[in-house]
């Protein structure tokens, strides 16, 4: 599930069920139909073969949207592709709420100072 507060798992997509003949550009191409791309990157195995998915960023959540409404299902080189919203791991998720507190509770001590408050 999408969360709204996170900009980057709005603007991200992964895509799977891909052909493994599929190119960055292929993806660029057809993705690029719905908004300006910041990033294409296939997901490939150690011999750097393709293993039949993909992430695409794109600079807009909007265009995200469309695209993830328009293309999920798309049948795409022999193959109907699956689109769905990129979920961050577990710990990347952990690692970025925490730097999120932290951040908040510096400006909330800065503040305090700023306006004389001593805890």
């Amino acid at each position: 599930m999408q969360r709204p507060n996170d900009p980057l798992a709005s603007r991200a997509l992964f895509i799977k069920n891909l052909n493994f003949n599929i190119s960055g550009n292929d993806l660029y191409d057809l993705f690029g139909k719905y908004g300006a791309i910041r990033q294409v990157r296939l997901g490939t195995d150690t011999n750097l073969k393709t293993k039949g998915t993909a992430y695409v960023v794109y600079e807009n959540p909007d265009d995200a949207r469309e695209a993830l409404t328009h293309l999920n299902g798309f049948h795409l080189m022999e193959r109907y592709i699956v689109v769905l919203y990129h979920q961050p791991s577990k710990q990347q998720a952990s690692a970025l709420a925490k730097a999120e507190i932290r951040a908040r509770e510096q400006a909330l001590e800065m503040e305090k100072r700023r306006l004389g408050m001593q805890d």
